[in-house]
C-alpha cells in the first residue's frame, strides 16, 4: 500500500482524519472544544508567553493523543475483532494516555486561570 503524494495530498489526507474524528463527535469534539474555550479564557485574561506556550503544549498533547487513541482503536479492532487480552491490553493503554493527558491539562487549566478568576 505504498504510494506517493505530494505534500499537499498528505495535507489534505491528515485534514481528512482530523475532520473525521471531529464530525463523528464523541470525546474528540469535546476536548476540541474544551480548548478552544481556554483560548478564550487567555484571551480574556492576557496570559503571558509562558503560560501560553504550556496552554498550547497541553491542547496539543489531549488532541494528538486522542486522534493516536482512534488509531490504536481502528487497528487493534481491524487486526483483531474478537475480544482478546493483548488487544484489550492496547486500547485501554492508548486510552489511559488520553486520560493522563487530559487530567495534566485540567491541572495546567486550573494553575493558569483560577488565581485570575479569583483576582
Amino acid at each position: 500500500m505504498k504510494t506517493k503524494h505530494g505534500l499537499a495530498r498528505s495535507f489534505a489526507f491528515a485534514l481528512e482524519g482530523i475532520w473525521g474524528e471531529f464530525k463523528k463527535g464523541g470525546n474528540f469534539r469535546i476536548q476540541v472544544f474544551m480548548g478552544v474555550a481556554a483560548i478564550i479564557l487567555g484571551f480574556i485574561f492576557k496570559i503571558s508567553e509562558q503560560e501560553w506556550f504550556s496552554l498550547i503544549l497541553v491542547i496539543a498533547s489531549v488532541l494528538i493523543l486522542e486522534l493516536i487513541n482512534t488509531a490504536v482503536e481502528a487497528i487493534v479492532d481491524m487486526i483483531s475483532p474478537e475480544i482478546q487480552e493483548k488487544a484489550k491490553i492496547a486500547k485501554d493503554v492508548s486510552a489511559g494516555a488520553v486520560l493522563v493527558s487530559s487530567i495534566a491539562a485540567v491541572f495546567v487549566g486550573a494553575i493558569l486561570f483560577l488565581p485570575k478568576i479569583f483576582q
